[in-house]
């Protein structure tokens, strides 16, 4: 089989993989949306899909690299999604059952971290998608079951929680596809982790789970922790071999110490702003 036929089958299988996670998406908001039952998370989920998809075709089309607004993309998301499980989701699993809660914490940021490490191995099997887009949709299948319990749980929660979670949508879906696009590989397959928050969120809804403290003390404390590690995770770090310092050597900068000293100060920041927008948010709605 020649170079170019498997290259042209894998882009089939590609493109085929995240039509099917979109249209699947489709029918499950439908569902729902006619159900009535949850108009917050239908929400949540288009703005998770719009915003990675969106970014994705942003970046599999851009030809040079930003690293400037690499870091105020990470910086923002990640500042808000550690705010917003600092205040919305941690007082809520101490709140049910101090104990509880905390081992729950400790499990959520335990198992992203498991997870994160083991995703390594997905890049030796023969996959029809890459091992980042293969670790985004893991995360997005698990962030939208969080949020569909959690939402679930607590019907009267905001919505601000569940856009700040999923601010780093945009960022996350621009870099993987920047990645895939000097591989001469479809963005189309980042279609998948960008319904997989909505497919996860919504399918929650129609399953029936326990009401009493300590369960909801424990989901609450999972949410938190794993959200957390993902922010972690997406903290912009302008150290050698991260997604910062490869973009500022692709950019013709090299190794361009100086640069990448502004763009620590420019990461605190973003970050620090991040997190100040979700306070704000939160006391204007209050």
């Amino acid at each position: 089989m020649s170079v170019s036929h498997s290259t042209s089958s894998a882009r089939a299988r590609t493109i085929r993989l995240g039509a099917a996670s979109a249209i699947a998406f489709l029918a499950l908001s439908a569902y729902v949306s006619r159900t009535g039952d949850a108009p917050k998370l239908v929400g949540i989920s288009w703005v998770a899909f719009t915003a990675m998809a969106g970014a994705a075709a942003l970046g599999g089309h851009t030809t040079a690299d930003h690293p400037r607004g690499l870091v105020w993309g990470y910086g923002l998301a990640s500042g808000a999604m550690i705010a917003s499980a600092a205040a919305f989701l941690l007082p809520q699993a101490i709140g049910y059952a101090a104990k509880p809660g905390g081992f729950g914490v400790a499990a959520g940021i335990l198992t992203g971290f498991g997870a994160h490490t083991i995703g390594h191995r997905l890049s030796h099997l023969d996959l029809p998608l890459d091992r980042t887009t293969a670790e985004l949709s893991a995360h997005s299948l698990a962030a939208g079951s969080i949020i569909g319990v959690v939402y679930t749980a607590m019907p009267g929660l905001g919505p601000l929680l569940g856009l700040a979670i999923v601010s780093h949508k945009g960022p996350a879906g621009y870099a993987a596809a920047r990645r895939l696009a000097r591989t001469d590989r479809s963005p189309a397959m980042l279609l998948l982790p960008a319904a997989g928050v909505g497919i996860a969120a919504l399918a929650v809804t129609v399953v029936s789970f326990p009401t009493g403290p300590v369960f909801r003390a424990v989901v609450f404390g999972f949410a938190a922790g794993i959200f957390l590690h993902v922010a972690m995770d997406f903290l912009p770090h302008c150290e050698t071999g991260s997604d910062v310092h490869d973009a500022v050597t692709r950019s013709a900068h090299d190794h361009d110490h100086a640069l990448l000293d502004r763009l620590r100060l420019h990461a605190v920041a973003s970050t620090g702003l991040g997190a100040a927008v979700v306070a704000a948010a939160w006391v204007l709605l209050q």
